[in-house]
């Protein structure tokens, strides 16, 4: 299973992997999903309304804004989520788990229906037993 295809920095310079201040706007990470097992490993259903595990080594605190540009498998369009952090797996976690943070998304309309739209994509797979990068 390959891990989405990210592109990361600040709003005002969009610069790859660019560690922007506490103070600074909130990041832009692209998030590329090629395949439906990469997207299944990062959804986090246990959000009541959705979220995304996003591989990253820069430090966010619970809380902080995040804006992601979502792509999903066999989907041109790329989706854009205002969210916030909700979870953090840190450096070196137990069971070797990857380093990142969840990404909670908003409850508005608009990204009720991203939510809808990802676990149409992920169909059964949804209730698989198998490991994700998140619980």
């Amino acid at each position: 299973m390959s891990e989405p295809q990210i592109r990361s920095g600040a709003i005002n310079g969009a610069v790859p992997h660019a560690v922007a201040p506490a103070s600074a706007r909130p990041s832009v990470i692209q998030l590329v999903f090629r395949e439906k097992g990469a997207l299944y490993a990062a959804y986090m259903p246990v959000f009541a309304d959705g979220g995304l595990f996003v591989p990253t080594t820069r430090e966010y605190r619970i809380g902080e804004d995040i804006y992601l540009l979502l792509s999903l498998p066999d989907d041109p369009q790329r989706y854009p989520v205002a969210g916030k952090v909700g979870w953090i797996t840190p450096a070196n976690a137990s069971g070797g788990r990857t380093q990142g943070v969840g990404v909670r998304f908003p409850n508005d309309e608009k990204t009720r229906g991203l939510k809808l739209k990802i676990e149409e994509v992920l169909g059964t797979s949804i209730a698989s037993a198998k490991p994700t990068q998140t619980i």
